[in-house]
């Protein structure tokens, strides 16, 4: 099996701050790498499964936890209005569930809003946000999931 989330989920302390915004025992926070929007963000479990239905009940309670958490989050540090969660896991080795948590901005052009919003992942090499800026983007929500909610 050649899976790109376990390979990562195996190195989690080497990992850059993009590849580990947040964990715990059932879930890891990503940037994604391949994004032209800064704060797209991908939740893995840090188990392979490939269906939802493979989820543990505790790895499903947590998941509800981890999206709310991350909006609220994307909602301060990019100032997005909303944020799309989808998942699809479909993709050739991707087929690890994983949840896109993607923010969505104010002005959004509406040929990008609802599933058009992956127009911002791109295929081509060196379109995509540096790996320094999604660190910086990491870095800020680390601190925005570090406070506690008031």
């Amino acid at each position: 099996m050649d899976c790109h989330v376990c390979r990562n989920n195996d190195r989690f302390d080497e990992l850059p701050p993009r590849e580990r915004i947040a964990a715990d025992p059932h879930w890891r926070v990503a940037h994604a790498f391949n994004s032209t929007l800064p704060g797209w963000l991908v939740l893995v479990p840090r188990r392979h499964v490939t269906t939802i239905a493979e989820l543990t009940d505790d790895e499903a309670a947590a998941l509800g936890t981890w999206q709310v958490r991350l909006s609220r989050a994307l909602h301060e540090v990019t100032g997005c209005v909303k944020t799309y969660v989808v998942q699809f896991a479909e993709q050739e080795g991707f087929g690890h569930v994983h949840f896109h948590v993607v923010p969505r901005m104010p002005g959004i052009p509406d040929d990008r809003r609802g599933p058009a919003v992956f127009g911002y992942l791109t295929r081509t090499p060196g379109q995509e946000i540096g790996e320094q800026h999604r660190d910086e983007v990491a870095a800020a929500l680390q601190t925005r999931l570090a406070r506690p909610r008031a």
